[in-house]
């Protein structure tokens, strides 16, 4: 349960960036992201400032920025949120390559897209250079209550678990010749989401009674 161990969203290296310590990287994100967010919508070459800040940590750290990009789809349910705004908000309406949008939707689409994604590169750039033990230390280094801490802790060791239990329950579906088309399929989908909830449920129940008879009283040992 000690052991580290390494993560999908790490890049082992040994730049500077991977060797300043985990609790001053929060901080400089958490920093740059209170700037970021309290800029206002239309200081666009400021925005470009703060990209190329990021570029530039990302080029001192050595990670392949095709190794960032690729993991920043997890953006993509806001960039579709942020497209959709200008057509959904109401206000003074603007056309934008023949299309009537509401400009206020537009202004606010835009914000959030450009904003949305400085802070994803940022937080993939703080991923990918600081191992995950590392993050949870420099969290506790900044006083964060160790309960938190230790629910982050689990979380991480367990990601790929509770992954590879997902996995396993497709394969299974699919050996029996289910694959989901169309919407008639979704109820399977969501049993299966229901047992693999009460799965990691009772997993987390064994873990702490594990725990437990090992002389667990609130605190990790070091």
């Amino acid at each position: 349960m000690g052991a580290g161990h390494g993560h999908k969203l790490h890049f082992h290296g040994h730049s500077a960036v991977h060797r300043a310590p985990a609790h001053l990287k929060i901080l400089a994100l958490l920093a740059f992201m209170i700037v970021v967010v309290a800029t206002p919508r239309g200081w666009y070459p400021l925005f470009g400032a703060y990209v190329v800040a990021i570029a530039a940590v990302i080029a001192v750290s050595r990670v392949p920025p095709g190794y960032i990009l690729k993991r920043s789809v997890v953006e993509v349910p806001f960039l579709f949120f942020a497209v959709l705004l200008p057509f959904v908000a109401t206000g003074p309406q603007t056309e934008v390559l023949g299309v009537t949008v509401s400009q206020h939707g537009l202004t606010a689409g835009v914000a959030l897209l450009v904003k949305g994604t400085l802070g994803v590169l940022a937080s993939l750039t703080l991923a990918a250079t600081t191992e995950p033990q590392d993050v949870l230390a420099g969290l506790e280094r900044l006083r964060l209550p160790a309960q938190l801490v230790q629910i982050m802790s689990f979380m991480v060791r367990y990601l790929d678990v509770v992954t590879g239990e997902m996995q396993r329950m497709r394969i299974a579906r699919e050996s029996r010749g289910f694959s989901a088309r169309n919407p008639r399929h979704w109820p399977v989908l969501a049993r299966s989401a229901g047992a693999l909830f009460i799965r990691s449920y009772e997993r987390g129940e064994r873990v702490h009674l594990a725990m437990l008879s090992r002389g667990y009283t609130g605190k990790m040992p070091r």
